[in-house]
């Protein structure tokens, strides 16, 4: 009898925890399917997570830095919330404005353009920018 109830609450708890499925598909491919150019991230992506909720985690083999219009800094993980059109709750990704690296806590796309957000502020930079993946600079 215990032991069924030990088994009940054990399936009660993995059901609540949102699954974080590892993915064999292509992250820059994913990126296209959420709306996104696939150019967003570097060719650097080793892998990638994502949950049933849109958590996800992608893993850089190294951090490194992409030039687009800024310089723009990709930790070794990168964690935020995914949604079409949407990159909510980021962190690991950091552009240099001026003379001060800011993170970048969220990203937008809309046909034509991809809207940065740092801080209270945000950036919009044309989509074509993105359309190639870009290759990580140490």
């Amino acid at each position: 009898m215990a032991s069924i109830s030990i088994i009940l609450l054990s399936l009660a708890i993995l059901l609540e925890a949102p699954l974080a499925i590892p993915s064999t598909e292509d992250f820059h491919d994913l990126l296209s399917r959420y709306g996104f150019p696939r150019g967003l991230f570097p060719s650097s992506v080793q892998g990638y997570s994502l949950s049933e909720n849109g958590n996800f985690e992608v893993y850089m083999n190294n951090p490194c830095y992409v030039q687009f219009d800024d310089l723009v800094y990709y930790d070794k993980k990168i964690t935020g919330r995914l949604a079409y059109e949407s990159i909510s709750d980021l962190s690991g990704i950091q552009m240099k404005k001026l003379l001060l690296w800011v993170p970048v806590t969220g990203i937008h796309a809309a046909p034509g353009y991809v809207q940065f957000l740092v801080g209270a502020l945000s950036e919009t930079l044309p989509a074509e920018q993105f359309d190639t993946v870009p290759v990580c600079k140490s």
